[in-house]
């Protein structure tokens, strides 16, 4: 037998499953049945996505939330490679995330889907409070939609035209 190499980027990111759900279409025929899987993908370096398969097997619709997740990979811009740099708001559907920076040492004060988003993006001091709607695939979305809306300080700089003494005063 032959040995196979494994493709250096086959596991450059880490994954977790959020969630796997039935979902049901009723057609003239009768109910058909598949499932839905949510999944997160990340290299705890600043790196994540998140991705949603359907299929009618677990294992497929897992597979497919993999792909996914691995096209929609966004970069975070992390401050010394633990926390975010300010406070941030992020929203999807009904559901809203508030997450804050916090003193190093903290650890991730988060639950769920937030939890594993904020765990796998590399984050390792933070706060958050999960505020409206609840469910698994709005809060991870809400997460990542916040952790794309920080800006760095260059980003700050750059908009304003002022240096760094400038805006910290």
């Amino acid at each position: 037998m032959q040995k196979k190499e494994m493709d250096p980027k086959q596991k450059e990111f880490e994954e977790i499953v959020i969630g796997v759900k039935s979902v049901v279409k009723v057609n003239k025929g009768g109910r058909q049945r598949r499932f839905s899987a949510t999944v997160v993908v990340g290299d705890r370096k600043g790196r994540v996505g998140l991705g949603i398969g359907k299929a009618n097997e677990v294992p497929d619709a897992i597979k497919k939330a993999i792909q996914a997740a691995n096209k929609s990979v966004v970069k975070i811009p992390l401050v010394d490679g633990r926390t975010i740099q300010h406070e941030v708001i992020g929203q999807s559907g009904a559901a809203k995330i508030f997450l804050k920076p916090a003193s190093e040492g903290t650890g991730v004060i988060a639950g769920g889907a937030v939890r594993a988003v904020l765990e796998l993006a590399g984050v390792r001091d933070i706060l958050s409070k999960s505020l409206g709607s609840r469910t698994k695939l709005n809060m991870a979305t809400a997460t990542i939609d916040a952790l794309t809306s920080i800006k760095s300080m260059d980003e700050v700089c750059a908009l304003r035209g002022k240096s760094e003494e400038e805006i910290l005063g």
